[in-house]
């Protein structure tokens, strides 16, 4: 893969007449801002910022679980009320995005609009019903955008690190060489179990046996996925360095923190003993989908989804045996953002 820092082509906007590639000018007296909108398997994400110092400062956000991939692994095409649920949060968006100076933005779809065999038929209606440019882009930009968000939280240390994203359709491992003042991409693997598509192909037995079963059966599907990866992985890599960027690792270090409520304060730049999040992981692996649900960072719209997120977590953790777990709520947008940011300075 090479630097990631490298340019990608920037072909979405955020509606008719406006591309990344011809900015619009910004309104005399307003500051210059800048939108990325990431609309994955599980989760519609919106982020709005202008620069500030080598980064960014938030102006507005937006995060909505619209489940667009749900069903596609029986069906192959996103269904109706996928589809309505999702057009419902990129109005949202789309409503968002009039009503800020938006000089520069792209709009991305990963996994459930690679797989979809009605993908492109969805990304013509959203373009016609919200002005919304989605690009679905390639597993390989999609982890390339995700370590650019989030690499800066890793620990210091020597040799290879390791960085993961768990999405709602795919899983993207990472292995980064920091040792230059710009990191490169030594190696990356997109496995295609998420915790919607790894949720749904994997019968859930009840009982605290069947949960049990239930569990190790989508621990073993993980680690087939992951296994040509591992064979190309550096023996003898010194101390393995571990960061986690998903809803799923957030999530495990709230619970780990024992959050009434989520607190991105006290989770993004969590350094969380690995041992602890296996703790975690096996102990809501267990649970009744009832007992998941009264945690309160967990509640209704993950009880569900959050052991296979659990069970990738784990296999993950059996592939780069690190003692401690970088926590990152960044990823794919604020990669989106770095770069548009560079292309407009």
């Amino acid at each position: 893969m090479g630097d990631f820092s490298a340019s990608l082509p920037h072909r979405q906007g955020q509606g008719p007449g406006r591309t990344a590639t011809t900015p619009a000018r910004p309104r005399t007296g307003f500051a210059r801002h800048y939108a990325a909108l990431d609309l994955g398997t599980n989760n519609c994400r919106l982020l709005i910022a202008r620069p500030q110092g080598d980064g960014f400062a938030v102006v507005d956000a937006f995060s909505r679980i619209v489940r667009l991939g749900e069903g596609l692994a029986s069906s192959g095409r996103l269904s109706d009320a996928a589809i309505d649920r999702t057009l419902a949060a990129l109005r949202v968006c789309a409503d968002k995005l009039s009503r800020r100076n938006v000089a520069l933005a792209r709009s991305v779809a990963t996994e459930a609009c690679r797989r979809a065999s009605n993908g492109a038929e969805f990304i013509a209606r959203v373009r016609s019903e919200t002005g919304i440019q989605l690009h679905i882009i390639s597993a390989e930009e999609e982890a390339r955008l995700a370590v650019l968000g989030c690499h800066v939280l890793l620990e210091p240390g020597d040799g290879p690190a390791l960085v993961f994203d768990i999405g709602g359709g795919s899983t993207e491992l990472v292995l980064i060489d920091t040792t230059a003042t710009v990191p490169t991409v030594l190696d990356w693997h997109s496995a295609p179990w998420g915790v919607v598509s790894l949720t749904e192909s994997v019968a859930v037995a009840e009982g605290a046996a069947g949960r049990a079963a239930t569990y190790e059966r989508m621990r073993a599907l993980v680690r087939e996925s992951f296994a040509p990866f591992a064979q190309r992985l550096p023996r003898g890599a010194g101390e393995h360095r571990l960061l986690g960027t998903s809803g799923t690792v957030t999530t495990l270090a709230s619970v780990h923190l024992g959050l009434d409520r989520y607190d991105r304060a006290a989770v993004d730049g969590l350094i969380a003993p690995a041992h602890a999040m296996r703790d975690v992981s096996n102990s809501l692996a267990h649970m009744s989908p009832a007992e998941r649900a009264a945690l309160p960072c967990i509640g209704r719209e993950r009880a569900d989804l959050v052991v296979a997120g659990c069970a990738i977590l784990e296999t993950i953790l059996d592939l780069w045996p690190a003692e401690r777990i970088g926590v990152a709520d960044r990823g794919i947008r604020e990669g989106i953002l770095r770069r548009l940011m560079a292309a407009g300075r």
